[in-house]
């Protein structure tokens, strides 16, 4: 049990990487706090888990919210006695197309909202993991510096921005043995949308690999246990790299 008596809150817990964390870190014997604002997708996923014998609880969260979100790990911290994994992998306002043709106004509003969800996530772990002084911060995305392409508009920006934050939280926090690590992806295909005009686009992603095969909702999870375990209390201020070799650092 790599995450036995740890507690984990996670943000857009019943998305489907969400959903896959969750369900790995309980496995390995975490509870498990799932916040978003779709409860039924979030009590999908605690049934799940559930159902396999480990410890999951819901709750409606907006995670843009600063009085949800601090009300809500503050409770969760009283309940199970801290918080040992924070994970925010909630997807905002993402605008697909170049950004010359963006209006200045829904530019930095697609990234304000992305800062305010990771700020606010950030600041209310750190407050009680600094208590502690332990803990994990873990981001889903990472920044591919060297292959953006065109048209992605906010996406990248956005990644890159909370790779930023990400960098100066670890910092920060370091001293108070507070890690704060990132999963970079190539993309997962079992979070796409199961259509015909996706099957060009998933394979093309494949091919880009050097292993000829995606990440995996349960590679996501697993590797997303590893690094919130003592097994990688060494591993901070970085990305861990699970795109199957499509992104080559």
């Amino acid at each position: 049990m790599l995450l036995e008596n740890k507690t984990a809150v996670i943000y857009g817990g019943g998305g489907t990487i969400g959903g896959a964390m969750a369900r790995a870190f309980a496995a390995e014997g975490a509870r498990v706090f799932l916040a978003g604002r779709t409860p039924a997708t979030l009590d999908a996923v605690a049934e799940d888990i559930r159902g396999a014998g480990g410890l999951a609880e819901t709750a409606v969260v907006d995670a843009l919210d600063e009085g949800a979100v601090n009300g809500w790990v503050d409770s969760v911290a009283d309940l199970a006695g801290g918080v040992d994994i924070s994970v925010n992998v909630i997807t905002q306002d993402s605008i697909f197309k170049p950004m010359a043709e963006m209006r200045v106004e829904e530019f930095t509003a697609a990234l304000a909202k992305a800062a305010r969800s990771y700020l606010l996530t950030y600041q209310a772990a750190a407050r009680h993991m600094v208590k502690q002084n332990s803990g994990v911060i873990l981001n889903f995305g990472g920044s591919d510096r060297t292959n953006s392409e065109p048209g992605l508009g906010t996406v990248q920006v956005a990644c890159d921005m909370i790779e930023g934050m990400r960098r100066q939280w670890a910092c920060e926090l370091g001293p108070h043995g507070i890690r704060v690590v990132t999963m970079k992806t190539g993309g997962v295909l079992e979070s796409f949308p199961d259509l015909p005009e996706m099957e060009p686009i998933k394979q093309k992603m494949i091919d880009a690999t050097l292993l000829k095969r995606a990440a995996s909702l349960q590679d996501v999870g697993r590797v997303a246990a590893f690094l919130a375990s003592d097994h990688a209390a060494s591993i901070t201020s970085t990305e861990i790299n699970i795109t199957a070799g499509a992104l080559v650092d």
